[in-house]
């Protein structure tokens, strides 16, 4: 008897689809059996890219086909809320792109969802699941680089095109939404919930943060953090600490490994991803689906809520309205 697969379904299917897809293809027990886009020919072209039967040009279509175990949502991030409550209701397990949602609100009614219907529920912190970061975040539990007192942390490129997704108020766009909930999950998976915050953003005229940086204020840390769709940053990641620091390698959302610096020493770690690094995310998945869980033990529903929480506090000191 060959190994029993998880069969999965992928509904939006853009770029991280795209990434999602075919490290999908590096998992043993993972099998792509069917695709959803709203433009049918997308549709059958991706299905052609990566040997999938089935392909519909409805979302509600593919979350009605018996052959799907699991539904990937990659969607644009206004429709993830009600996607992932109408997957759910369907008895299909979810994993969900990140941001959760646009609102706390939105994320606590998937996480009810999830309780309700009794299927796994995630959503898709693939950072949370490389090699790098689970071996960083154990060090720092042990006491690796002594007591936390700072965290630096951004993620910004230059984006040309303020036409598209990433521009569009209605869409949930803007850099806070887009790349801002990367730095403020190290923040929170490193320091936990922060006691203060304090956000600033610059502006497009269709109402989105081009560029978003925030000062998390903790007991007896600090954290600062940026996200911008203007410009280009290194993208490393520090840790610091009573005893020394740790940074992850750049871009460090998908380090394949990072440092330790004592006493003007460094020490380099390497650890590579199994492809581009979300099929980490889907081994997961597999994982919490054949013990039966509703929810991860690396990246809770709880944890999804706390994130939530913190981003909707940046929201509303910048303004931002969806």
């Amino acid at each position: 008897m060959g190994i029993q697969k998880i069969k999965w379904g992928i509904v939006g299917l853009g770029n991280i689809a795209n990434q999602f897809a075919t490290d999908l293809q590096l998992i043993e027990d993972a099998e792509l059996v069917a695709v959803a886009s709203r433009n049918i020919d997308k549709a059958n072209d991706f299905a052609q890219q990566y040997n999938c039967s089935r392909k519909y040009d409805s979302y509600d279509a593919l979350f009605a086909d018996d052959l799907v175990d699991i539904v990937y949502i990659a969607t644009p991030h206004d429709s993830h809320a009600a996607l992932t409550i109408k997957a759910l209701e369907n008895g299909k397990h979810v994993l969900c792109e990140k941001p959760i949602a646009l609102s706390y609100e939105d994320a606590v009614r998937m996480i009810e969802a999830s309780k309700k219907h009794n299927r796994f529920f995630m959503e898709a912190f693939w950072t949370r699941f490389i090699p790098s970061v689970q071996e960083v975040l154990a060090k720092l539990k042990q006491g690796e680089i002594g007591d936390l007192k700072y965290l630096n942390a951004d993620f910004a490129y230059y984006n040309g095109e303020l036409g598209n997704r990433l521009t569009d108020k209605a869409r949930g766009g803007g850099a806070l939404f887009d790349i801002g909930v990367y730095p403020l999950f190290l923040s929170y998976v490193t320091l936990g919930i922060p006691k203060e915050i304090i956000a600033k953003s610059i502006y497009l005229n269709t109402g989105v943060d081009l560029q978003t940086t925030m000062i998390l204020q903790y007991e007896l840390a600090q954290a600062v953090l940026h996200a911008g769709l203007v410009s280009a940053s290194d993208m490393k990641a520090s840790i610091s600490g009573t005893n020394g620091r740790i940074e992850l390698n750049s871009p460090w959302f998908m380090a394949e490994g990072y440092s330790i610096i004592r006493d003007d020493k460094e020490t380099v770690f390497s650890l590579p991803n199994l492809g581009k690094g979300y099929s980490h995310e889907a081994v997961e998945c597999h994982k919490a689906i054949r013990n039966n869980q509703i929810e991860s033990d690396l990246w809770s529903h709880q944890n999804s809520l706390d994130l939530s929480k913190i981003v909707e506090e940046v929201k509303q000191q910048i303004g931002l309205d969806f």
